[in-house]
């Protein structure tokens, strides 16, 4: 069955009483069946807001200094790192936007900014050694088979040696699962050079959403009988994907990092979307809901609201995010 079939499929049973919704959502499908291609290949730059502004412009730069790095993919190592938090400070000592631990970054930290000082606490000096880190590790292993970003990363986790002892990335579960994470993430901060795939599970989030239609919102709410089966906004997209499979992140804001980033014209049913009052700035989201089609979206408002279909187009509207599995799964825990 196709893509396209399955949505219709899958949108027949939602019931007559939302039915205009739904034809809809067929309709948005039917139209982007004839359209996709896939995301392309080539130089990944940032998505919009995927970085704070604060760090975007460094992040841009410094993520074109080697071949092996490209500027979504150190945004991605920082997130996971440290969600663009510079004061961070690990357990295990490790310090600052990048995580250096203090003997490694004696060693590979750099002044970026040039004011004579190199400090890990300034993303000035620690995004620049991120990716000066990168590309030397790039070096290391640039004579062994496979794909180099991939042993870079692999270098990054569990050392150079081991890459090369192995001919690349190392059979290693930590290691190999830093790399797809890494890698995976990559697609959330980078922005789609063309259209992005339809997900498959949208279809059942939209009809878990519909069900919930009319039910009183409650600020942290995620639904369960001690909320009275209240949700606030992030709460409802966190369970209508869970009903699909699909853990997400509990806040808005972490949510837009859970796939790729389709631009305004070409969404979907289906798609988070997502509202800030700083438009330069994913980690200012305070608001998602889920689109249906046609404008408008299934969202949880606002204390004294209900669960009710809202229109898209306001002017704290931000961006929208196609959720994967892979790119909820790839999501840190905590950032």
């Amino acid at each position: 069955m196709t893509v396209r079939k399955a949505w219709i499929v899958a949108t027949v049973v939602v019931g007559s009483a939302l039915a205009f919704v739904m034809l809809l959502v067929v309709g948005v499908y039917v139209v982007a069946g004839n359209l996709i291609n896939g995301v392309g290949g080539g130089a990944k730059a940032l998505a919009k807001g995927a970085v704070p502004a604060a760090y975007s412009a460094i992040v841009q730069k410094w993520g074109n200094m080697c071949p092996a790095i490209n500027p979504a993919l150190l945004a991605a190592q920082l997130y996971q790192e440290s969600g663009f938090n510079p004061n961070a400070k690990s357990a295990a000592a490790a310090e600052g936007i990048a995580q250096f631990i203090p003997g490694t970054w004696a060693t590979h930290g750099v002044d970026g900014n040039g004011d004579g000082v190199k400090n890990v606490w300034d993303p000035a000096d620690a995004i620049p050694s991120a990716a000066s880190y990168d590309c030397q590790l790039a070096s290391y292993v640039k004579d062994v088979p496979g794909n180099l970003t991939e042993n870079m990363l692999a270098s990054y986790n569990a050392g150079s040696y081991a890459v090369i002892k192995y001919g690349g990335v190392p059979p290693y579960k930590e290691t190999q699962n830093y790399v797809k994470t890494i890698t995976t993430l990559e697609d959330s901060f980078a922005a789609p050079v063309s259209r992005v795939d339809p997900s498959k599970q949208a279809a059942g989030a939209i009809y878990y959403a519909q069900k919930k239609l009319g039910t009183p919102y409650l600020w942290g709410g995620n639904g369960t009988a001690d909320d009275n089966g209240r949700f606030d906004c992030s709460g409802l997209t966190k369970a209508a994907y869970e009903s699909v499979g699909i853990t997400l992140p509990r806040v808005a804001n972490d949510q837009y990092n859970a796939g790729p980033h389709p631009k305004r014209e070409e969404l979907l049913p289906g798609d988070l979307v997502f509202f800030s009052t700083d438009p330069t700035d994913s980690r200012a989201i305070h608001h998602v809901g889920i689109y249906v089609g046609g404008g408008y979206m299934i969202d949880a408002p606002r204390t004294g609201a209900v669960i009710r279909f809202d229109p898209i187009d306001t002017s704290e509207y931000f961006g929208a995010t196609r959720v994967t599995e892979d790119g909820a799964k790839a999501l840190p825990t905590t950032v």
